[in-house]
């Protein structure tokens, strides 16, 4: 089976991570995996140290991102692909699995398209036009590298950071980005690990949600996991069998899932 899994860049800063570590270990011996990380508290954090203050946007459709300026995507990219990605790999090395860190920078592994412009809401709910900074949308995977590196044993750990059609680095949403591989790969399952125990709605666990059912509880979905729904809802729509969002400081957090012990389960019917 083939797993994408997209964790935090602070997963290992956490007392669960060696839970998580060990339940990566036992099903990298199962499965192939190909995992993508975050890490925006960590940028956040290097930033303000540079005297670099961050600013966070927020879309009509409730997403909240970061703001991403020239400045800002150097920061970026020297936390993501430089620090974080290879204290993940280092970190899976540690426990036998063969991982090799990746941004999508290299060779070309994901393209995106440059957003020129952004549409905000500001602070009094008005809808402003800004400039697109150096975010993006990807448009391309490159399957036959990820293919090549599974086939030969080897765990890619993705950076979410794509190319632009004029060769600069983009910053790109983690959640959307694991999606995008998962269905370029057909993968089998998508894991989105998050900080609570899934989809909550009415302050209640969703254990098992249809694509339609979470389409129409989208307005009612906070801001955090909205993200992960429109992630889990076009990865769906692209051919992933099944996602799982569910909280990476369980027992055994992603092999639980995987078994619907816990956390939700998102099909397509």
């Amino acid at each position: 089976m083939l797993l994408v899994i997209k964790m935090g860049g602070s997963i290992l800063k956490e007392g669960t991570s060696s839970e998580l570590l060990a339940d990566l270990k036992a099903l990298a011996q199962e499965h192939k995996l190909v995992l993508v990380h975050g890490g925006g508290a960590e940028v956040t954090e290097t930033a303000t140290k540079l005297g670099k203050e961050q600013r966070f946007i927020v879309s009509p459709e409730g997403f909240r991102s970061r703001y991403t300026d020239k400045e800002t995507i150097e920061i970026y990219t020297m936390v993501m692909a430089g620090k974080i990605n290879k204290q993940i790999v280092a970190a899976l090395q540690s426990q036998g699995i063969v991982a090799i860190g990746l941004s999508g920078l290299d060779a070309a592994l994901l393209k995106a398209e440059r957003k020129k412009r952004l549409i905000i809401v500001d602070e009094r709910g008005r809808k402003k036009v800004i400039d697109g900074g150096y975010t993006g949308k990807i448009n391309e995977v490159k399957t036959e590298l990820l293919s090549l590196l599974l086939e030969k044993g080897y765990t890619p750990v993705v950076t979410p950071i794509a190319l632009s059609e004029e060769f600069e680095p983009l910053n790109v949403d983690g959640d959307r980005t694991a999606a995008v591989i998962a269905a370029a790969l057909k993968a089998d399952r998508l894991v989105l690990l998050t900080d609570v125990e899934g989809l909550l709605l009415k302050g209640k666990l969703v254990s098992k949600i249809t694509a339609a059912e979470a389409e129409e509880a989208l307005s009612s979905i906070g801001k955090g996991m909205s993200t992960k729904v429109h992630a889990a809802l076009e990865a769906l729509k692209q051919g992933v069998k099944e996602v799982l969002i569910t909280s990476g400081a369980k027992s055994q957090p992603i092999s639980s899932a995987l078994k619907h012990e816990a956390g939700t389960v998102m099909t397509s019917e």
